[in-house]
């Protein structure tokens, strides 16, 4: 599934042809995607221009002019693609492979720009839904979330305290959307190995008793900012479904440090050690046993 850095270089990768564009025809090629479009989908975005393109956590929020925000998730295997309108042509080089998969592209909006952005999802795990700007607060999706990993607010005392006394494994709390919102499993492997972490450590060891920060909460933060800001600038990490926007793959993973890396060396300068997978919560998880404690 899209994590963090996915979903902000897709964002990224739209806002120029939705932001300050008006929905100048939408299809909704089906009634559902992971659950059932609002049955008013169509009618609430056709003429209302976007007025701002933002990213919570792992979703994408696009402000209208009619004071509703279309919420949207990639889910598995969920991806948006950016063609130009006149004659039809094609951004980029993703034309012959999508043209494979065109039965799955479920929502379609032409924009005012000139653009057509196509949302296509052949697992239909993805997501969108309509919710008035004066409820977002209160939404479902979005109310439990922690904060956001890249903003100014999350800092080694926000992140201790969130751990403090959990019994859990350090791994498990970092998934845990609540605990900080956006992680997933490639990124929080890691940032792990960058803090010289193990994902076995048991989270309330980054704070002390009083739920202060240590220097592990201090070097976790900066690995998990670092990390993420490393994948945004690589445009994601391409393992089986993301790509960019205009087709293109994403290129992170040629830089995993771990993740994905079951008996290769240690890229820690000077450690030799080899990275292990273990399985935690079912989840598979990549790590130095000699350089991250």
């Amino acid at each position: 599934m899209p994590e963090l850095p996915e979903v902000e270089t897709v964002r990224r990768g739209l806002e120029p042809a939705m932001q300050g564009a008006r929905f100048a025809k939408v299809e909704a090629r089906r009634a559902d995607l992971r659950w059932p479009l609002p049955a008013d989908f169509v009618r609430r975005l056709t003429g209302k221009t976007v007025t701002g393109l933002g990213r919570r956590a792992k979703y994408l929020l696009a402000d209208l002019s009619s004071g509703d925000v279309l919420l949207m998730h990639l889910g598995m295997s969920g991806s948006f693609h950016v063609f130009q309108n006149a004659g039809g042509k094609k951004l980029a080089r993703y034309y012959h492979e999508r043209a494979q998969h065109a039965a799955h592209d479920h929502v379609v909006f032409h924009m005012s720009s000139g653009a057509i952005v196509t949302f296509n999802d052949p697992r239909r795990f993805g997501s969108m839904k309509i919710v008035s700007r004066s409820k977002l607060d209160a939404e479902p999706l979005l109310n439990r979330l922690g904060p956001e990993p890249l903003g100014n607010a999350f800092d080694a005392a926000m992140l201790a305290h969130a751990c403090r006394g959990k019994k859990t494994s350090l791994k498990a709390a970092l998934l845990d959307q609540r605990v900080v919102a956006g992680l997933g499993n490639i990124y929080v492997c890691e940032a792990l190995h960058r803090a010289h972490l193990s994902p076995k450590r048991i989270a309330s060891t980054i704070a002390d008793r009083g739920g202060a920060p240590n220097d592990r909460a201090v070097r976790l933060v900066d690995a998990i900012k670092a990390v993420l800001n490393d994948a945004i600038n690589e445009g994601g990490s391409s393992l089986r479904d993301h790509r960019l926007t205009n087709g293109e793959l994403g290129m992170f993973q040629h830089r995993f440090r771990v993740y994905d890396r079951e008996d290769g060396k240690c890229r820690t300068p000077g450690c030799g050690g080899t990275v292990k997978r273990i399985v935690q919560s079912g989840r598979s998880t990549f790590y130095c046993p000699v350089c991250q404690k």
